[in-house]
């Protein structure tokens, strides 16, 4: 009786063992980056959970920081119903931005950016000052929010086809942030109509030739841009981080996660908003 009590003692402990892998030693994470820069498809990070994933991220982040310069902002990823369904994950996960990612509207960049590149439509918000810190609602964030820049995100997938890519090896890569092209800074007023124009916005991304590939609306992301930050707020300070004043935050994706074609311009514009604010970048 004893030596079952034992040996279920035992298994019980090698699968707790399992469930809860250690976060990724250097040698894993040095592996990864040598083939993120290269742009060759990649091995999975060896995680199992999301604690081990912010773990990896961590030392991702730390890695990439002396390659890509200071920290810029935030991704808040998984926002939208149909990216988390894609991903199975059950919420969103955050990543870091680094200022070499930040590219200027119209920039020109090769189709094949990474090793599984893809665009979408996206949002970034610009911090106005660290009250944002305390937001638990969307009007409580836009109090401290100076305005919004149009933005389509380049991240790159990274795994190969083979590897599994869910949300919790999704959160290790630091949510696959590689470029993204970003627009002038359209001022935003704290008051009602704004929170309702961001949610209600017709974001609408077409070709070189004005032909639609994708439409979304803001309430694609947690049902308002503005519910991005405060998710993003309460994540952070999980870790103890707070948000800065002229921190740009990604809010998620408005569109399918596209593979670029060479050749091909994307334009992204939000209707709604005066003069129709877009940005667009043009593959080679």
């Amino acid at each position: 009786m004893r030596a079952c009590s034992i040996a279920l003692a035992l298994n019980a402990c090698l699968v707790a063992t399992a469930v809860h892998a250690a976060c990724p030693d250097a040698a894993a994470i040095s592996g990864f980056v040598a083939d993120w820069e290269a742009k060759r498809p990649a091995k999975a990070l060896p995680v199992a959970n999301p604690d081990d994933a912010v773990c990896a991220r961590g030392k991702l982040v730390a890695e990439l920081q002396g390659r890509l310069g200071k920290v810029i902002g935030y991704k808040a990823g998984l926002t939208a119903k149909a990216v988390q369904e894609r991903f199975k994950a059950d919420g969103p996960v955050s990543g870091v931005l680094f200022e070499k990612m930040l590219l200027s509207d119209g920039a020109k960049l090769p189709a094949a950016y990474g090793a599984r590149p893809v665009w979408e439509a996206d949002m970034l918000l610009v911090v106005k000052d660290e009250g944002i810190n305390t937001a638990k609602t969307p009007d409580e964030a836009l109090r401290h929010i100076s305005g919004m820049r149009p933005f389509i995100e380049l991240p790159d997938l990274a795994l190969a086809p083979s590897e599994t890519l869910d949300g919790t090896q999704l959160l290790a890569i630091n949510v696959a942030a590689r470029f993204g092209v970003a627009g002038a800074e359209i001022p935003l007023t704290a008051d009602a109509a704004t929170v309702a124009l961001l949610a209600d916005t017709k974001i609408v991304a077409t070709d070189g030739s004005g032909a639609v590939l994708a439409e979304g609306t803001g309430a694609a992301t947690l049902g308002n841009p503005l519910n991005s930050v405060v998710w993003l707020v309460q994540d952070l300070a999980k870790a103890g981080r707070k948000l800065s004043a002229g921190d740009l935050i990604s809010v998620g994706s408005f569109s399918p996660l596209t593979p670029p074609k060479p050749g091909q311009q994307v334009t992204v514009r939000y209707e709604g908003f005066a003069d129709t604010p877009k940005v667009s970048v043009q593959f080679e």
